[in-house]
């Protein structure tokens, strides 16, 4: 199974649509959400309302946006949801996530703003900024809003980890109007690839997004399955030390639930957690010096380098049998990670990758996102 192969397919959309997705792209029908949990559309009229159900961590309610097609009346609504004409034609984003929701759904283009163009990696992407196509709106958290006003993008979209929405208010005094992406919070990997279809909907490309996704899940689900039938589950750990704590990933947090869909054993998967465990050292190795498999070290690049840093770390079984992996294989060329960019998107790879790790004669798959450290 070579995924580049599956990737050429996927963004080329040459699947054809069936009669039951011709319906789905219909402005009067619910679109389809099967995994995702923190979004769901309704019809109203010709248009769509979009509720981004659970926008950060402990919100306690969402926010709303009323899709109105150009040309079109704009329905009667509640007087918190803010109205979007669509199809939009162009768009600030604000996280390396959402660029290849753009290119996976033909709409490369449509992108004129990005704070800190050199962590994408997307080639397409980037060609557009070589030719200055795409303007570099400064720090994340510090947008210069005045540069990205005099952008006039139809939509920003953007991210936030608490209910201060700041710098989005200033967006919207000059009426450029602003939603919620809230992918990152999705616990399932396919429930984040299905944010797709949420940017979809911004540019009435639902039937395409719909096909994209279709592809995506049918091959993790295959590899799920091929990983479901294996008797032996190696042990993994995860993570390094940051500061004074060795963080990874809780056993409910995405990272896990890939590992486990992968036949993996993550020594921490029956944590309750759905975020990062920030664990002593000593309780780490206590746990896990005899793991089978190190997958995740951060930014560490060799195992001489992971040596280097703290020379306990070599006393665990899978640093002395070199079998620790790093899942940044694959840069931009301005350093960005391409598994932080695309592997939200496509699962499918990311699994595929986990299990040639774990059960090499299970697939016929080349290490994308991942490689094995030296």
């Amino acid at each position: 199974m070579k995924f580049y192969l599956l990737a050429f397919c996927i963004a080329s959309f040459g699947c054809s649509p069936r009669n039951d997705e011709r319906a789905k792209s219909n402005p009067q029908s619910d679109i389809e959400i099967k995994y995702a949990t923190g979004f769901k559309v309704t019809a109203v009229g010709n248009s769509k309302l979009v509720e981004v159900t659970y926008p950060y961590q402990g919100a306690t309610s969402g926010y709303k946006y009323l899709l109105v097609p150009r040309g079109k009346d704009i329905p009667e609504h509640e007087e918190n949801v803010k109205t979007i004409r669509t199809p939009v034609s162009s768009i600030v984003c604000t996280s390396t996530t959402h660029i290849p929701l753009l290119d996976y759904i033909g709409e490369t283009k449509a992108l004129v703003g990005f704070p800190t163009t050199d962590y994408i990696s997307s080639e397409k992407m980037r060609e557009r900024i070589d030719r200055g196509e795409v303007k570099d709106l400064g720090v994340d958290k510090s947008l210069n809003i005045e540069k990205l006003v005099s952008l006039r993008p139809a939509l920003t979209m953007g991210y936030t980890m608490t209910s201060d929405y700041g710098q989005f208010k200033k967006i919207e005094e000059f009426d450029i109007p602003v939603v919620i992406n809230a992918e990152y919070l999705e616990k399932h990997p396919l429930g984040r690839a299905e944010w797709i279809k949420f940017m979809a909907l911004f540019f009435d490309k639902s039937l395409k997004a719909d096909s994209v996704f279709r592809a995506i899940e049918k091959n993790y689900l295959h590899v799920k399955t091929l990983a479901d039938s294996v008797e032996s589950r190696p042990t993994v750990m995860s993570g390094v030390v940051y500061g004074d704590a060795w963080f990874m990933p809780g056993g409910q947090n995405y990272a896990a639930k890939l590992m486990k869909d992968a036949g993996c054993n993550y020594l921490w998967a029956d944590d309750s957690s759905h975020g990062f465990l920030q664990l002593g050292f000593e309780k780490v190795y206590e746990k896990a010096n005899n793991a089978d498999l190190w997958i995740g070290v951060g930014l560490l690049k060799t195992l001489d380098e992971i040596r280097a840093v703290d020379e306990r770390y070599a006393k665990f079984k899978p640093f002395k049998e070199k079998h620790v992996y790093s899942s940044d294989a694959r840069l931009g060329a301005k350093g960005g990670s391409e598994a932080l960019e695309l592997g939200y998107l496509r699962p499918d790879i990311m699994i595929s990758d986990l299990v040639e790790i774990a059960h090499p004669h299970l697939i016929d798959h080349e290490l994308y996102f991942h490689k094995k450290l030296q």
